[in-house]
């Protein structure tokens, strides 16, 4: 079927956004959505797109804003702090992989170019799905998620010398590997020495005059053209539009703009990627799978079965206990965003044959659908199978925190050792009382415990955990860290072992106060709310307001909850997306023109269901809380509180009835 460009384009979007919001719904990664969209438009499915050399030109530059980002994050200081894992247990599972899925590939009768670049393909975890599920199960700074991170770090870097050999093993000469080989690597260091001088002698004064000039705009245009300038210099010193992105980042990321940067770069980044995506689906032959499905399935169980086993066996080596290397195992497989890179890549320079590719591409595709699920479950499965290893290991820390603690009585629990927590404890111990510091990040506990301070590794969201720290003898229980579920459910817990604890929730904003409150939170500190009060308690006292006045003010906006602070008109700024059909309350004024609805009528008689009129403002005199039996003529403001669709849904009643 024949398209204009700007149909094609509709066609994308349109089926783009129906998949991607089908699988966001039911909880599945994107990619996942983005790959069903290739497969049903592509020419294998329903032949709404063509496959396409320009639609595969652009879909690359979405590798680049992959390998830009990742170059933005790298960061030697990381690299040093997790030098075991990264290339310790990185470095051994890329390289065991590979000579093992690649190994089996040559064994069963395809070139030995190939096996090798599909050995890579299938070394390769997914670090979007891995990092997403472990931040929101609470475990990216549990053991076996720092050994993960580790692990997905090596992968990343390591996709950058597949991505150097693939044209090499495609050319002619490829049975001399090695020359060639060396060859773009040299060419691959000294591009990466110069761009690093070029970032730290050119970029930064650059940058910073762009800063300067305080236009967004201009600086988002910078970091493309920076950006796609590396990958036309990489491309045209005979190495890969990838590797361009992927040094540009590193250059950027060693400047103080880095964070915007990622920011700025980030719909750019998702949108190409999407594309990139749908036109690896467009790769799959849905129709050839009822051949091969017999070797997608032995793909699948070995991508599981082996990749399991071998981390396992890896961190085990490494001196990882039992449980914790079976997790780490098992969070990390699964097929990879890269994996797709190199596939598709080594698919057009035909270095894997199409049917060969139809069993890696389908086996990627179903390992990563289960990987959440799998991901989800990694502890019970480790408890299940190390009952005995795993939960000593548990009960040898719990043990620990309770040994620590079991001279403490009427002590302050801390969950979260980071700034916070640590000012925390400095000002209470000057105090006199007493405290216990739980937290997750292992090298935050080793320098706190040097000093001396009283801090031990436990996730406090475990009630064993809790009681180990004293609980039941505790006289506070305070929660620093910045994680609203995880809180959510820590004040839950406690409130089980201790209903009559008082606990104290820092937050950043106010998002969830009502929510923590219910499930029995004593307080709930917002800080943007409480960095409000101070900045107002400070600015009356240069207005020579009594003192006594202010700390009056200040107590009745903390007793009523915040309330007064929690109405403010949003005005242009950006709103998370989540918090857009939100319960949360904002303020917001309609004018009364002539002709509204709601001229000559009052209050009570206007139906505005869930709505506060906080004030109306008539005739230049702002009259607060009005009567239900005011009423409203025109040019008044009506100033409303509520949710925005029940403003919605008043501002129609108010305008048009």
């Amino acid at each position: 079927m024949n398209y204009t460009v700007l149909q094609e384009i509709l066609v994308l979007l349109a089926v783009s956004v129906v998949a991607v919001g089908a699988f966001r719904r039911f909880h599945l990664p994107p990619i996942l959505g983005y790959l069903v969209v290739g497969m049903i438009v592509g020419p294998h499915g329903l032949q709404w797109l063509p496959d396409t050399a320009d639609t595969r030109f652009i879909a690359e530059f979405g590798v680049v804003f992959l390998l830009f980002t990742v170059g933005l994050e790298f960061s030697l200081a990381q690299l040093v702090a997790l030098k075991g894992v990264v290339l310790g247990l990185g470095g051994a599972q890329v390289l065991a992989s590979t000579l093992i899925a690649g190994g089996a590939a040559w064994l069963l009768g395809m070139r030995w170019q190939g096996a090798l670049i599909a050995g890579g393909v299938l070394a390769m975890s997914s670090t979007a799905i891995v990092i997403k599920q472990l931040t929101e199960q609470l475990e990216r700074n549990s053991r076996h998620g720092r050994n993960a991170v580790g692990v997905l770090l090596f992968q990343d870097l390591a996709v950058i010398p597949f991505l150097i050999m693939i044209p090499i093993l495609a050319g002619p000469g490829a049975h001399d590997i090695i020359t060639p080989l060396l060859w773009a690597l040299a060419k691959g260091i000294v591009a990466f020495i110069v761009m690093l001088a070029f970032g730290h002698w050119l970029l930064r004064p650059l940058f910073r005059e762009i800063a300067s000039a305080r236009s967004s705009e201009l600086f988002m245009l910078t970091v493309l053209l920076v950006s796609l300038t590396a990958a036309w210099a990489t491309q045209l010193a005979g190495l890969s539009y990838a590797l361009g992105g992927f040094l540009a980042g590193v250059m950027l990321g060693e400047t103080e703009y880095r964070h915007q940067v990622e920011a700025d770069i980030r719909p750019f980044r998702d949108v190409l990627l999407g594309l990139f995506f749908v036109t690896v689906g467009m790769l799959l032959d849905i129709h050839s799978l009822g051949n091969i499905w017999h070797w997608v399935v032995a793909v699948i169980v070995s991508i599981f079965l082996i990749k399991t086993v071998l981390i396992a066996v890896l961190s085990r080596i490494g001196g990882a206990d039992s449980g914790v290397s079976l997790r780490t195992g098992l969070v990390l497989a699964q097929g990879g965003e890269f994996g797709f890179a190199l596939l598709s890549l080594a698919i057009a320079a035909q270095l894997i044959q199409p049917r060969e590719g139809q069993i890696l591409l389908a086996a990627l595709v179903i390992s990563m659908a289960f990987a959440p699920l799998i991901i989800r479950f990694n502890g019970r499965i480790a408890k299940h199978i190390f009952s005995g290893s795993y939960l000593s290991t548990r009960a040898q820390m719990e043990h620990q925190i309770a040994s620590g603690s079991k001279h403490f009585s009427d002590h302050i629990v801390i969950c979260g050792y980071g700034r916070i927590g640590q000012n925390l404890a400095r000002l209470i111990e000057k105090e006199g009382f007493r405290h216990v510091a739980l937290d997750l990040d292992p090298s935050r506990i080793r320098e706190a415990r040097q000093v001396g301070d009283i801090v031990f590794y436990g996730d406090t969201t475990h009630p064993e955990v809790l009681a180990a720290a004293g609980i039941e003898r505790a006289r506070v229980l305070v929660i620093t860290f910045d994680d609203p579920h995880g809180a959510l459910k820590l004040v839950s817990n406690v409130r089980a072992i201790r209903p009559d604890i008082p606990i104290l929730v820092r937050t950043a904003d106010d998002t969830h106060l009502d929510e923590l409150q219910q499930r029995g939170a004593t307080e709930v500190v917002p800080e943007t709310l409480e960095a409000s009060l101070m900045l107002a308690s400070h600015l009356l006292y240069l207005l020579d307001v009594p003192l006594a006045s202010i700390v009056r003010r200040i107590q009745q906006v903390r007793s009523d909850r915040y309330r007064m602070l929690r109405r403010f008109f949003p005005g242009s700024d950006p709103v998370a997306l989540d918090e857009l059909e939100g319960p949360r309350e904002r303020l917001h004024a309609v004018t009364l023109p002539a002709g509204a609805h709601a001229v000559g009528k009052t209050l009570r008689q206007l139906s505005l269901p869930g709505i506060t009129v906080t004030a109306v403002r008539h005739r230049g005199q702002r009259l607060g809380n009005p009567e239900p039996s005011a009423r409203l003529l025109e040019g008044d403001v009506v100033v409303m509180l509520g949710t925005p669709a029940q403003i919605e849904h008043a501002e129609n009643v108010l305008l048009k009835g």
